[in-house]
């Protein structure tokens, strides 16, 4: 088995994410993005997720092998304990173990950050992202038909969230990433 070491991302892993992240959004209806991002961007999304939520890397042989993060549900007030999760890994780590360890110990950030639910969207059909989501607890709570057009084709949506924190009362001051 190989081992894996997951810490917090830095900007200075945007390059290595953006290259697990490009073979997504050119060969794949898995993330409705079209274009690549730039790097400037994608540090500025690690950077924004690392202010207000966490983005984590996972390491093999002092390569980056895959990453997961959490951003915002929505903007709006109401929602600022729930978050939008992600995970992709590079090709050469599928089933090995690493994409459940690495959502797990995102899952486990979250909640100890203060999050109450964590929402995944599932672009469809991928088998293997909603038995993850399903073995780390995500139950289905909806589809959105037809919602996003990619690759010549209009792609459904299953939403899954997981309860982070079951039978929290009121909600907590939220966390940074450093502070949890």
């Amino acid at each position: 088995m190989t081992e894996f070491r997951i810490r917090a991302a830095t900007v200075a892993d945007a390059h290595a994410c953006r290259e697990i992240y490009r073979p997504y959004i050119e060969n794949s209806t898995l993330t409705f993005e079209y274009d690549v991002p730039t790097l400037y961007e994608v540090e500025r999304r690690i950077a924004s997720a690392l202010d207000s939520h966490t983005w984590l890397v996972a390491e093999s042989a002092g390569a980056i092998a895959g990453y997961a993060n959490a951003k915002d549900f929505s903007s709006r007030e109401a929602y600022q304990w729930s978050c939008e999760t992600g995970i992709y890994l590079s090709p050469d780590f599928h089933g090995r173990g690493l994409g459940r360890a690495l959502y797990q110990s995102l899952l486990d950030h979250l909640a100890a950050q203060g999050f109450r639910i964590a929402v995944g969207r599932i672009a469809v059909p991928n088998d293997p992202s909603i038995a993850l989501h399903e073995a780390l607890g995500f139950e289905t709570s909806g589809t959105l038909r037809s919602i996003g057009w990619k690759l010549d084709a209009w792609i459904d949506v299953v939403l899954m969230q997981k309860d982070l924190a079951p039978g929290m009362a009121h909600p907590p001051t939220l966390q940074s990433p450093a502070e949890s």
